[in-house]
């Protein structure tokens, strides 16, 4: 299954500027692995980059309804302090993936590093939106470069 999924990491905020290129940029890519027969595509379920890859992969699965959606999210409690509008298309996600699965109980200070490493360790290419070189997207990046997955930058 590792060599058949791709798993996404990515900042939470995409400038308004750039959503759009970033959003065509991530369709074209996965489009790519799914005609290379890449079924499995994992996100991890935060606001942003995560969000706009579950959304692309449930488009996409219209034309290609074999393609699959694993949410690997980090706790029970992460939409905690949300507003109510990401709240609900975070919902409307879940409901519609295929399988999800929680990697801690409740947040605690690892439980996104533990989400992010579970992602990588399942796939076997990595799909980023990365423009910084700290942070959790920086960190996940590293992880996947360190560990041999391929990854592809869209930023």
């Amino acid at each position: 299954m590792k060599e058949k999924t791709c798993c996404f990491t990515g900042h939470r905020k995409i400038p308004p500027d750039r959503y759009e290129m970033v959003a065509r940029r991530l369709k074209d890519e996965i489009v790519i692995l799914i005609e290379q027969g890449y079924t499995f595509f994992g996100a991890g379920g935060a606001l942003g980059f995560d969000t706009l890859a579950a959304r692309t992969v449930l488009g996409l699965k219209v034309s290609y309804p074999h393609i699959k959606l694993i949410l690997v999210l980090p706790c029970h409690d992460q939409t905690r302090g949300w507003s109510k509008a990401d709240v609900i298309v975070y919902e409307q996600i879940k409901s519609c993936c295929d399988k999800f699965v929680y990697t801690s109980e409740e947040y605690d200070s690892s439980c996104m590093f533990k989400c992010n490493r579970h992602l990588v360790d399942n796939s076997s290419v990595c799909i980023c939106y990365l423009t910084e070189s700290k942070g959790g997207t920086a960190y996940t990046v590293d992880y996947a470069k360190k560990a041999g997955i391929r990854v592809i930058n869209i930023a």
